[in-house]
């Protein structure tokens, strides 16, 4: 049983999995900075409030804090920002370098039958000699 642990814990997936959430909550970690000691401040430059968790408001006596939600809000399109144009933009231009040819469409195709694959210009399969419909 430990034989078969420590197989699974060395798989590729699960130390990848491992690795991906420590370098996002560290990632998270750094925007969250980013957020609370730049971001906040200029909209509070420009708009007068150095942090917004202070806004509420309340009605019939339950109090809305509506603040803390502006600041997670603030600091969740950050981040999503953040990983769009650090992360997503830049893999997919080296992707795109990456691609060498055109992607081409299979130079076989199952047969209608039988199932086995045939090449796509076949009129016939030469497995089971069943007659194959013409491909455009």
């Amino acid at each position: 049983m430990l034989k078969e642990f420590k197989a699974f814990i060395l798989r590729g997936n699960v130390v990848d999995l491992a690795v991906g959430i420590v370098i996002g909550a560290a990632f998270g970690a750094v925007v969250t900075a980013l957020v609370r000691d730049l971001i906040t401040p200029i909209i509070a430059a420009i708009i007068g409030k150095p942090d917004f968790s202070a806004l509420t408001f309340t009605i019939n006596g339950s109090t809305f804090h509506y603040g803390d939600f502006i600041n997670v809000l603030v600091a969740f399109i950050s981040i999503a920002a953040a990983v769009f144009f650090f992360i997503v933009k830049p893999v997919n231009v080296l992707m795109a370098r990456r691609k060498t040819s055109v992607d081409v469409e299979s130079e076989t195709r199952p047969c209608t039958e039988c199932l086995s694959e045939i090449p796509r210009l076949a009129r016939r399969c030469a497995f089971c000699a069943s007659p194959q419909p013409a491909v455009s």
